[in-house]
């Protein structure tokens, strides 16, 4: 049913009424009448997460149907809100204005130097429900199990909070979060893009956007760098799994971008939408009855 341990208890403008109306109203649980099932997956990258509102709001303004999504560390938190019926002017409007407090707080411990609790009350404004069941559109979030050395994939039902904290929650920063008997951490250790997840939840054609992190090329000088120059061997040696399960791949160009770069939030944005533009031409090609692709405007940026 997923990958490793399942765990499956326990606003807009014009453009967007429209948009909304072509997505939501669909049963998102069903194929179109071509038979397609298009899953999102989106990646990991703290702060580079943010571009992902980009490439929603050129699904949005292109009319492409979302039928399930899936998010790991900062790919989570974009996805359970969208999947909640937050459209991407909604999480833009509270993106624009995130910083590094709003989801963890300093507290040092020996697993870990911060805690994701305030995490708790960001995630109450930005989603419009908090389980897995009261989605719009099927959502599954992949955290790391330390105990078992496997992907965990939360999804079907139950509470969405915690498994987005253990998302994110980034080894060497965050303290990992507890839930029954299981150490969970970052998903992006067992899984840096949940293609794989959406097969399983029948997505006959995936959509996977990797966001590259900035490559170092001098010996880390902290344990953040050590972590996070780790983290960059590990993704280039699982590109090829996720990669299998994709149809497509969208890549925004947000490799300078720190882990911390808030503050470019509008940046990210962007350039996510950009490179989702450039794809959308060959996206529509699924969905014929969408109309031409001469309306849309794509441009040039990074789609493998």
């Amino acid at each position: 049913m997923a990958d490793g341990i399942s765990y499956t208890g326990d606003g807009g403008g014009s453009w967007w009424s429209s948009a909304r109306q072509w997505i939501r109203t669909a049963r998102p649980d069903e194929p179109d009448a071509h038979g397609v099932r298009l899953g999102l997956a989106l990646g990991g990258g703290f702060a580079r997460g943010i571009s992902h509102v980009g490439v929603l709001r050129a699904f949005e303004r292109a009319r492409i149907p979302i039928h399930c999504i899936a998010g790991v560390s900062a790919g989570a938190i974009v996805a359970s809100a969208f999947a909640s019926g937050s459209t991407s002017e909604e999480i833009e409007r509270i993106a624009v204005h995130m910083r590094f407090s709003d989801i963890a707080r300093w507290r040092f411990s020996r697993r870990g130097l911060v805690g994701s609790d305030p995490m708790r009350d960001f995630l109450a404004r930005l989603l419009k429900v908090l389980t897995f069941e009261n989605m719009q559109i099927p959502l599954a979030v992949i955290a790391s199990d330390l105990t078992a050395g496997a992907p965990a994939v939360f999804r079907d039902k139950g509470d969405v909070v915690l498994p987005i904290r253990a998302s994110c929650s980034y080894p060497g920063l965050f303290q990992p979060v507890r839930y029954m008997n299981h150490c969970l951490v970052d998903g992006m250790i067992s899984m840096d893009v949940p293609a794989a997840p959406l097969r399983r939840m029948g997505a006959t054609h995936v959509v996977s956007v990797a966001l590259p992190a900035p490559v170092e090329t001098v010996d880390p000088q902290n344990i953040l760098s050590v972590v996070t120059r780790c983290f960059q061997i590990m993704t280039v040696r699982t590109e090829a799994q996720w990669r299998r399960h994709s149809n497509v791949v969208i890549a925004p160009d947000v490799k300078d971008m720190g882990w911390n770069s808030f503050e470019h939030a509008r940046n990210m944005i962007d350039a996510g939408e950009r490179a989702a533009k450039a794809a959308i031409p060959q996206i529509l090609r699924w969905f014929p009855d969408l109309g031409p692709e001469s309306e849309v405007n794509p441009q040039a940026s990074a789609v493998a």
